[in-house]
């Protein structure tokens, strides 16, 4: 029995070390558990951003697909930097953005009237908005992250970097976009050369209907003295939204050297013409008109938009050439 009870012992025992020796520990599937499978698009947590702007601040996810646009200067900056857009207002659409009447662009109310219920439908990711929305930022907040992106007359140059900026953050762009604003400072740079020995004295006015409206520095197109150097033939204008209401019989006794005009009409499809108006027996008169320095400004850049990185370089290039 001893030496039986002994021999199923030693069977066991064998048994047991060789089901060991087979058991062999397989090794780490590197593609599977949860603390080493890679992330995927799907399953990756957008990186978020929280902007600060003058109306709040706003956080939402980099990289928004689904972009609402109602301030068509940071529209222009969008197409510059090729990043697409899902819906915008459709009246008035700045000339040079006509590609965005498109039907392949949702048509979203007026500059001052969205249609909140279009908007809603859609469920954008981002919404951007200016001066002409502002009211209405708490109740567009409420469809989806809205960020307000007008521009800051009183200091245009540095609110408009930082516009430009935060959008080179959110989408990825900082190497173009550092690039377009040197380029940018480069062309101020040689315009302020000029003017800073030019002792020309210059007026800004905005035509509307046969009425003019006259703008300083610190005003909606104040970079003119404020950025560009020009001297002010007034340096009393009041700063507001829509301008100084002016007669001729003032531009006439500012006399000013270099008469920068707006043409409102133009721009909203006026039947008037700024043009027709301003070019009077009195302004006539006048150093500008004398010296062929009434200088029309294209309307879609200035009134309609500004503030963006196409048009911020197409009122550049039409300040540099009045010089």
């Amino acid at each position: 029995m001893k030496k039986l009870t002994m021999a199923l012992l030693m069977f066991a025992l064998m048994a047991l070390l060789v089901a060991c020796g087979a058991k062999e520990e397989k090794p780490a599937d590197k593609t599977s558990g949860s603390d080493s499978k890679p992330e995927t698009e799907e399953t990756a947590t957008p990186e978020e951003m929280t902007i600060k702007h003058q109306l709040g601040e706003t956080t939402l996810p980099k990289n928004p697909e689904k972009v609402v646009v109602f301030d068509f200067g940071m529209l222009d900056t969008l197409d510059e930097l090729g990043i697409e857009v899902a819906g915008l207002p459709k009246a008035n659409v700045p000339a040079y953005l006509e590609k965005y009447k498109d039907e392949k662009y949702a048509n979203l109310g007026g500059l001052k009237e969205p249609d909140f219920e279009a908007i809603h439908a859609m469920k954008p990711d981002v919404i951007f908005i200016s001066g002409r929305q502002s009211d209405l930022y708490e109740d567009l907040s409420e469809i989806a992250p809205t960020i307000f992106v007008g521009v800051d007359t009183t200091r245009y140059m540095e609110s408009f970097k930082e516009n430009m900026n935060m959008i080179a953050e959110l989408f990825g762009k900082e190497a173009e976009m550092e690039a377009e604003l040197a380029d940018i400072d480069a062309q101020i740079a040689a315009i302020n050369e000029k003017t800073a020995t030019d002792e020309d004295k210059a007026l800004i006015v905005l035509g509307n209907e046969g009425k003019v409206s006259a703008y300083g520095a610190g005003s909606r197109f104040g970079l003119i003295h404020d950025v560009f150097g020009f001297k002010a033939a007034d340096e009393k204008i009041e700063v507001s939204t829509h301008g100084q209401s002016v007669s001729f019989e003032y531009i006439l006794e500012t006399n000013p050297d270099v008469l920068f005009v707006i043409d409102r009409d133009a721009a909203v499809g006026g039947e008037a013409s700024a043009k027709d108006a301003i070019e009077n027996d009195l302004v006539k008169k006048t150093n500008a008109f004398k010296n062929g320095k009434i200088v029309y400004l294209d309307a879609d850049y200035w009134y309609l938009s500004g503030g963006g990185l196409l048009s911020v370089k197409e009122m550049v290039k039409e300040v540099e050439a009045a010089l």
